[in-house]
């Protein structure tokens, strides 16, 4: 049995996000993911202005006059929220914690695929796979995808994103609209996320939380390594200590920005002190936009 509380807080956040899926994303979400191709709808009879190179010879040779067969876009597809739960997501110094951010951007997500009629699926990861929820449609299944993103407690210590995108190519069998939330705080993984974004239309997500790129000057302070675990006595009142500490911020998003450009992997980055609606609203309008030019 779900606790009430849970289950008021899963409906807080469907009625918010539901909310941003119909105002904001209205048809957006549509026009930047394509179905898997086209798909036999019908045959009829030929009409002035149809292409000759789309009639059927067998059935036109058959009705004594031409026929043409008729294809309509394939637009079902499936979504696979892919969600980094180590220990380095459940940090945060302003609205939230990063992992309440992404767990809004996965109900977001998830609904504006099942208003499409796509499935959705989820996959949760640290150092292991934590949690797998084959892609379905309807609104039951995303409620429990929610409840799983806000509510589920993972064991792994730490991330390993090559093992989470084998497991994608793993479970699934067709091309798919990928989605990894992360901080992206892992090594090694651009060739593998090479490889799956070839099979797969692959966003990468990556939330932030404004500590990470900056110290406050708040003298001394005891400061964790969540995922290893090492303690680190620092003084912040250093004003070249913090310098270093921005710049070297600055210099892995740069490198993970310029990562994600080589493969060419679409991004979206986030931030716990401002509103995620924008950046998802300026993805959306950037990728029509390129989509409309090609």
């Amino acid at each position: 049995m779900i606790p009430k509380e849970v289950l008021k807080n899963i409906r807080r956040i469907q009625i918010t996000t539901s909310r941003m899926v119909t105002d904001v994303f209205a048809g957006q979400y549509q026009s930047v993911f394509k179905g898997k191709g086209m798909e036999f709808e019908e045959v009829r009879e030929y009409q002035p202005g149809d292409e000759i190179r789309s009639i059927d010879w067998n059935v036109t040779a058959r009705m004594g006059a031409p026929y043409i067969k008729k294809f309509v876009e394939e637009r079902e597809l499936s979504v696979m929220l892919i969600l980094d739960m180590s220990p380095s997501s459940f940090f945060g110094t302003r609205n939230q914690l990063k992992m309440q951010l992404a767990a809004e951007v996965c109900s977001v997500l998830a609904l504006a695929a099942i208003k499409n009629n796509d499935k959705v699926g989820f996959i949760a990861f640290t150092d292991r796979i934590e949690k797998f929820i084959p892609a379905r449609k309807g609104l039951r299944h995303v409620l429990r995808i929610i409840s799983e993103a806000l509510y589920f407690k993972p064991k792994g210590k730490k991330t390993d994103i090559v093992a989470a995108l084998e497991y994608l190519n793993k479970v699934t069998t067709r091309k798919t609209v990928t989605f990894i939330i992360s901080d992206f705080f892992a090594p090694d993984f651009k060739k593998m996320l090479a490889v799956s974004n070839k099979r797969h239309d692959i966003v990468a997500i990556t939330v932030t939380d404004p500590r990470e790129l900056e110290l406050a000057d708040a003298g001394i302070v005891k400061l964790e390594d969540l995922e290893s675990g090492q303690i680190f006595m620092v003084d912040t009142s250093d004003s070249g200590l913090r310098k270093r500490y921005s710049q070297d911020a600055r210099q892995r998003q740069q490198d993970r920005d310029m990562l994600f450009r080589s493969i060419s992997v679409d991004t979206i980055d986030l931030r716990t002190d401002m509103p995620y609606s924008q950046s998802l609203f300026r993805f959306f309008k950037t990728r029509e936009r390129r989509l409309r030019i090609r």
